[in-house]
């Protein structure tokens, strides 16, 4: 494979700048959707089950095609993969876009979806329809998207650094994920419903113009299957492999757990946010900026904190806190002090990402990069489609039995207290002695099959 670098200028490469400048593209759009698809829910329907649905139409393709898309990427030329991806996904937001604007003069305002005063629109159930099948639809590009954008990077920068180099990603996507893409989605809002998804759908052009210029050959490495896919026995070769990993694997079924009840937690926020804190679309917006604050600072030293505590304590540590703050958001009534906890969340996301995801790019062989992290994906993802289904269904319970403002805080709740569990599950094997081990060995034996 050959890379065009400029180790002088940048220490990371053309290439990677190019596939950073992407994703800082696609994440402004993805930060626009964080806001307008929840607000265009809760123009249709105040029901948190059918809002929590949305939520779960993206998620789902996870446990569906989250298996298969590891064989494929380590198939197929990745730069290819990823950039088809981002036209499919440009495509399918462009066609709901318009299917927005058709409806447009008949949704209520955000300002009066933010008070309760919005009425459904005429065939309300035919477009909430179209929105699950656009977001399941972009779900099912995301899958394939981001698995094999994760095994092209490691083709790209040295394994030394990637943690330097999934720092400055994470940084940047989180900014424009969190910081500029939710507040800019409000005030689109309030000129036009459809506005802020023709933008995103732009934002995923862009995306794949700029993957497509990676220079270089981009196929897998080392002893790639070739010729008819064997799905069940090339599948199994990923899942085997993770779950021999005892490291790995203890770490797959800990992201499975958090992504599960932060997904629970934050399934109908949008509720909680309009209901309880009074907020409009710009205000939520800025609300959930909170998070990038954080995450710009964690990306920032987040390879600092590593190499100074060790990467097993800044795990355990990133665990605690989480947990933290999810149980004070359900506790919390104060727009301000939430937008702080937001920001120590997205310190810790960050933290816990760098690592992890440094270390699977070190650790499992090129030839099964894709495969491996797509199990290990399966559990992380696949449990988000879960836990948002669980979210709903709390507060829906919730409703019976307690105050409508109590059930919103419900899921927060319910997901600080198993956040316990995890930490007790976490301490003997997320030791900074284990991960070195791992990588130690992984550097021994660069293709053949581990035990740790």
């Amino acid at each position: 494979m050959t890379t065009t670098t400029d180790e002088k200028s940048t220490g990371l490469g053309r290439n990677y700048w190019k596939l950073w400048s992407a994703s800082v593209v696609s994440n402004l759009g993805d930060g626009l959707s964080a806001v307008a698809i929840p607000w265009l829910a809760t123009a249709v329907t105040r029901d948190p089950l059918q809002i929590a649905l949305v939520t779960l139409s993206t998620y789902l393709p996870w446990l569906l095609f989250s298996l298969p898309a590891g064989v494929i990427s380590d198939r197929l030329d990745r730069r290819k993969l990823v950039a088809v991806m981002d036209v499919a996904r440009f495509a399918v937001m462009g066609a709901f876009a318009f299917v927005v604007l058709a409806w447009q003069s008949d949704l209520s305002t955000p300002d009066q979806i933010a008070d309760g005063t919005a009425q459904p629109p005429g065939n309300a159930g035919l477009l909430l329809g179209l929105l699950y099948l656009m977001a399941f639809l972009l779900g099912a590009a995301q899958v394939l998207r981001d698995n094999t954008a994760q095994t092209l990077l490691p083709s790209i920068v040295k394994k030394d650094r990637l943690e330097k180099a999934n720092g400055r990603l994470w940084a940047a996507e989180v900014v424009l994920n969190n910081f500029v893409g939710p507040p800019l989605a409000g005030l689109l809002l309030g000129l036009a419903f459809a506005l802020p998804f023709f933008i995103n759908a732009g934002t995923f052009g862009i995306a794949a113009a700029l993957v497509f210029m990676l220079a270089g050959q981009f196929a897998p490495k080392g002893k790639v299957s070739s010729g008819r896919i064997n799905w069940r026995a090339e599948i199994g070769e990923g899942v085997r492999w993770l779950w021999d990993h005892h490291l790995l694997r203890s770490l797959a079924f800990l992201l499975g757990a958090a992504n599960g009840l932060n997904a629970a937690a934050m399934a109908v926020y949008v509720l909680l946010a309009q209901e309880i804190l009074h907020l409009n679309a710009t205000e939520f917006g800025i609300m959930l900026s909170g998070v990038a604050v954080g995450a710009v600072l964690g990306s920032l030293v987040a390879h600092r904190v590593s190499a100074r505590i060790g990467p097993g304590p800044s795990l355990i540590v990133s665990l605690v806190v989480l947990g933290g703050t999810l149980g004070a958001i359900g506790l919390l009534s104060s727009p301000v002090i939430v937008y702080v906890v937001f920001v120590f969340e997205g310190f810790f996301t960050v933290l816990w990402n760098v690592i992890t995801v440094s270390m699977r790019q070190t650790i499992i062989p090129d030839h099964l990069l894709g495969r491996v992290n797509s199990v290990y994906r399966f559990f992380g993802w696949g449990a988000l489609s879960v836990g948002t289904l669980l979210g709903g269904v709390l507060v829906v319970a919730g409703d019976v039995w307690l105050s409508r403002e109590w059930a919103l805080r419900l899921p927060f709740l319910v997901a600080a207290a198993l956040h316990v569990v995890m930490v007790i599950y976490a301490l003997p094997r997320l030791t900074t002695s284990r991960i070195e081990a791992a990588r130690t060995a992984a550097e021994a034996e660069p293709n053949a099959d581990r035990e740790v």
